[in-house]
């Protein structure tokens, strides 16, 4: 159908702010420390298979998945993991010439002849898309934006002022208009869908995700809800006309969409139209940005992320879907769960995007994940995939500091740690308990202040009786750091009795961390090539200690110290 919308004002619903957080979390430097904690985990207690809710990433730049250095990220993640993570791509169908820059890209599927008929190019999406399924992962598509050919009148009022640096009108976001015609987008949809069969199979295309659009609560979309909720009807006939299995969802929107979210509920639940899974973002926390200050000097106020807010946003989202009784068994994807925006910006823009450099950032998102999982064992809604926007940016500096798994030089930041961690975990999850942990019932009387110093730990069993503690010292304010470690027990109770081998794995500023060899080195932006061999050589997971043998008759107890911040991962596997 076409879609008359030079009538209707681009309205949305109201935003909403959850809960009584500021923009970021002030540095409160009196806060006290840690100064002792004990962990208990009891091997017998299985508690439920340990979702693995942090295999999924995505970011903007849809043309850098098929570069050299892309494809080698995807295939680092399939290395370490076995696979099988959720990457999504941001603007696969917006027009353009395929060359990517920071928050841009372009897949230029959809053309139009002189008739107006349309015909499509798939060459760049099977570039991108080949990457990820050779990798071994599957892709959650990301349906958008609207192409050129099929912007309505009104994208006309989009003007911006013509500069060496600027592209045109289209670029700055008329793709964010509603398509002009909903039954060509219906066509382009399909004949995507029915492309992705042929070429990868339909068994590997049931276990993608379709997701109509990003963020359309704010300027992502520039139209109205009730022209997203139509253009929803007309996305997932379009896909189930090819593929029935095919699972389709939204509406993604961000931490402030939950009225739009609530709109679209409304909408699909009324007319019970197919919903397979219901996605939204959230953000840790945004900083004043690009203050151009001299390198040398620090940022006015000193900031950081709260990961206390972000589990806010997602218990009140999870609550929200769980007041539609038909939804509550439905995965919930946040397909964009990060601690600070927006991915580009770096060091260079703000002195507080120093943690996306520094072991800060691993050790926040393996307890974040961890708190997820908590906060799934007491909601009625369950988070299925939380997403992290990274990957990496073209010709940038060596610890730019954006928000990503690599740096110059290919260089693995010490981010990617987390998740080396997070897949050594094994398949059932552990009953553990610490006397020095944040708990997420604590959201109940919250006045806004980010997570305080904590320990605690996730501990999983594998299949072959492996005991894998993940254990952490954290806070959230990124500029508190403690002058000495933090002495903490870990025992382990209810092992089978046998020889175990202990392995200790590390990130902290000494351990599993590139930035520290690169600064050490004098932070060097052109290093030699014995230096960037040297970063190369620290930059994965290290061990803090030999690995050692150790005879267990039920109960075993480990003694770690921690500095802030850092991440253990202990690992008692049986001697064959």
């Amino acid at each position: 159908m076409t879609t008359d919308t030079t009538t209707e004002p681009v309205v949305h619903t109201g935003r909403t702010s959850l809960g009584p957080f500021p923009p970021a979390a002030a540095h409160v430097p009196d806060a006290p420390h840690v100064t002792a904690a004990r962990i208990d985990v009891d091997a017998a207690d299985v508690q439920a298979p340990l979702a693995r809710v942090w295999e999924s990433f995505g970011y903007d730049e849809f043309n850098w998945t098929y570069t050299p250095t892309g494809k080698r990220l995807l295939q680092t993640f399939a290395d370490f993991s076995g696979g099988g993570y959720f990457v999504r791509p941001h603007y696969m169908y917006c027009s353009g010439s395929g060359f990517g820059i920071p928050h841009w890209s372009s897949g230029n599927v959809y053309h139009e002849d002189a008739d107006g008929n349309p015909y499509y190019d798939f060459t760049l999406l099977d570039q991108a898309y080949d990457a990820i399924v050779g990798a071994g992962h599957h892709v959650l598509v990301e349906l958008g934006f609207t192409p050129r050919d099929l912007l309505p009148p009104e994208a006309a009022e989009l003007t911006v002022v013509p500069s060496p640096t600027a592209y045109t009108s289209y670029e700055a976001g008329a793709w964010g208009y509603p398509p002009s015609d909903y039954g060509k987008w219906a066509g382009l949809v399909s004949a995507t869908v029915r492309h992705c069969v042929e070429r990868y199979g339909e068994d590997e295309v049931k276990t993608w995700l379709w997701e109509l659009w990003n963020e359309p609560d704010i300027f992502y979309w520039r139209g109205t809800l009730q022209q997203y909720n139509e253009l929803y009807t007309a996305t997932v006939e379009a896909v189930h006309s090819v593929l029935p299995e095919a699972k389709v969802g939204g509406p993604a929107v961000t931490s402030g969409g939950l009225n739009f979210l609530k709109g679209f509920l409304d909408y699909t639940s009324e007319r019970n139209e197919p919903l397979d899974f219901i996605s939204y973002h959230t953000k840790g926390c945004r900083f004043p940005t690009r203050d151009y200050k001299p390198f040398g000097e620090a940022p006015d106020e000193l900031l950081s992320p709260s990961s206390t807010k972000m589990l806010y946003d997602l218990r009140e989202f999870n609550r929200l879907i769980g007041s539609y009784d038909e939804y509550t068994r439905l995965p919930v994807i946040v397909d964009e769960c990060d601690a600070a925006v927006p991915a580009h910006f770096g060091w260079y823009d703000n002195r507080n995007y120093t943690f996306q450099n520094t072991e800060y950032y691993p050790v926040f998102q393996a307890k974040l994940m961890k708190k997820i999982l908590d906060l799934n064992a007491t909601e009625r809604v369950q988070v299925q995939s939380a997403t992290s926007w990274s990957f990496y940016f073209e010709a940038e500096r060596y610890f730019e500091g954006t928000r990503s798994f690599l740096t110059a030089g290919g260089v693995e930041k010490p981010f990617l740690n987390a998740y080396r961690m997070l897949s050594l975990l094994g398949r059932d999850r552990l009953g553990t308990t610490s006397d020095a942990a944040w708990q997420v019932g604590e959201l109940d009387d919250t006045d806004g202040s980010s997570m305080r110093e904590e320990v605690d730990a996730l501990a999983s069993r594998s299949e072959d009786g492996s005991v894998a503690v993940l254990v952490w010292r954290h806070t959230d304010d990124q500029w508190k750091t403690g002058s000495g470690s933090t002495p903490v027990t870990v025992t382990v109770r209810n092992l089978p009795a046998g020889s175990y081998r202990l392995r200790h794995l590390r990130i902290d500023a000494e351990h599993s961390n590139s930035f520290t060899v690169w600064q050490r080195l004098g932070s060097p932006q052109d290093p030699t090539a014995e230096q960037l061999a040297e970063i190369h050589s620290r930059q994965g997971l290290e061990e803090l200690e030999p690995a050692r043998e150790l005879t267990v008759a039920g109960d075993v107890t480990l003694d770690v110290t921690l500095p802030l911040p850092s991440a253990s991962l202990l690992i008692l596997e049986p001697s064959s």
